[in-house]
């Protein structure tokens, strides 16, 4: 008996409108800065013809995507909440994969956009075993103070009495069949760009790394410091990596994919002394991507933010399988590594419309 999980940021899942670019132009579509608008009223009617024009296209995208990641078990991040979902999985995925995802769970929790995790389940996995959400913990009040992760570092970043997760750290139990699993699905804070000669990833670092010691230590206070043998896996965007593919070059002369190494990060602190297994890890260092940044030309690299994180039990029993990465539904825009190109979706384009600017990452396990 297996289960196939997936995690995807599937990049704003909304079912409203922002108008705050009138007052604020960073918070303005770049298509809306072509224009001068007389009055908000004018600015509110051309903003819900931009996002209603573009939302069908990416959906369609998104949906792509999941159905191509054909999981049992799907870790969502950037979901608004459970109306949005039901609405998306109507409207799109279920034209796509007929009777799917009839378990949900979301609770909405800290992000200040609003957007939120989710987990949807099929009702059995491809190999007839029933799938049953048995519990949804949301881990979204704890605080730095309670879990002892105030550090120095954090000064100036947070108080000792602020929210660790910028998100939520939502636990899920689900049985497989027979089978016990808890399922931890997670986003951790974005880097955010540079300030003051300092990039953005460093600058940011205290405050994933915190959130990664918070979830080790949710899951530790429950199955012990070593998992217990326990199954579990940490899906999600931890917005951090260990490693990446600098690219240099051009059109004209070509690209040139440069491997570099980044430090663990966030990603250390979890997969330290073997406490969870990076599954994406087994693919070749070249290809274990799933985003594509860039600042133009002289700041590009691919590097992996998107993670399936298995517990000891459960790895050592699907030893021989390796991750899969959904890269069909990357923009045009997106570089890759010679050999690894993709046939793209229907109507994808240069920057938009696309899937989402992350590509799912899916793994199959053995449950023995």
């Amino acid at each position: 008996m297996s289960v196939r999980i997936a995690s995807f940021n599937a990049e704003n899942l909304l079912s409203r409108f922002d108008f705050s670019g009138f007052r604020n132009e960073l918070r303005q579509d770049r298509v809306s800065q072509l224009y001068e608008f007389a009055s908000e009223a004018q600015y509110r009617q051309a903003e819900i013809a931009r996002a209603v024009s573009l939302t069908d296209d990416t959906r369609q995208l998104t949906a792509l995507a999941i159905a191509e990641a054909d999981a049992d078990i799907l870790c969502l991040q950037e979901v608004e909440n459970l109306d949005t979902l039901h609405r998306f999985e109507y409207g799109y995925l279920f034209k796509m994969i007929g009777d799917g995802y009839r378990h949900k769970a979301l609770i909405e929790a800290n992000d200040s956009r609003g957007i939120n995790l989710a987990l949807m389940a099929r009702q059995q996995t491809i190999d007839g075993a029933r799938i049953e959400i048995e519990s949804v913990t949301s881990h979204a009040l704890v605080t730095y103070e309670a879990m002892g992760l105030y550090t120095p570092e954090l000064t100036g970043l947070a108080r000792p009495g602020d929210k660790v997760f910028k998100r939520d750290c939502l636990e899920v139990d689900v049985r497989i069949g027979s089978k016990p699993l808890t399922i931890y699905v997670v986003h951790f804070k974005s880097m955010g760009g540079p300030r003051d000669g300092v990039d953005g990833r460093s600058l940011t670092m205290p405050v994933r790394l915190a959130e990664a010691r918070a979830v080790r230590q949710i899951i530790a206070k429950r199955f012990g410091s070593d998992g217990g043998g326990k199954r579990y896996v940490i899906a999600g965007d931890l917005n951090d990596y260990a490693e990446k593919l600098v690219i240099t070059g051009d059109r004209r002369s070509g690209y040139v994919f440069t491997p570099e190494q980044s430090g663990d990060g966030a990603v250390g602190v979890l997969t330290a002394d073997g406490f969870v297994e990076n599954v994406v890890a087994r693919r070749p260092m070249m290809d274990r991507w799933t985003l594509y940044h860039t600042r133009g030309p002289q700041e590009r690299h691919l590097c992996q933010l998107d993670y399936i994180l298995a517990s000891p039990a459960l790895t050592r029993t699907s030893r021989e399988r390796k991750p899969d990465i959904i890269r069909s539904g990357q923009p045009w825009r997106t570089l890759f590594p010679e050999g690894q190109e993709v046939e793209r979706y229907p109507r994808t384009g240069w920057d938009r419309p696309k899937a989402s600017d992350h590509c799912p990452v899916a793994m199959t396990f053995d449950l023995v």
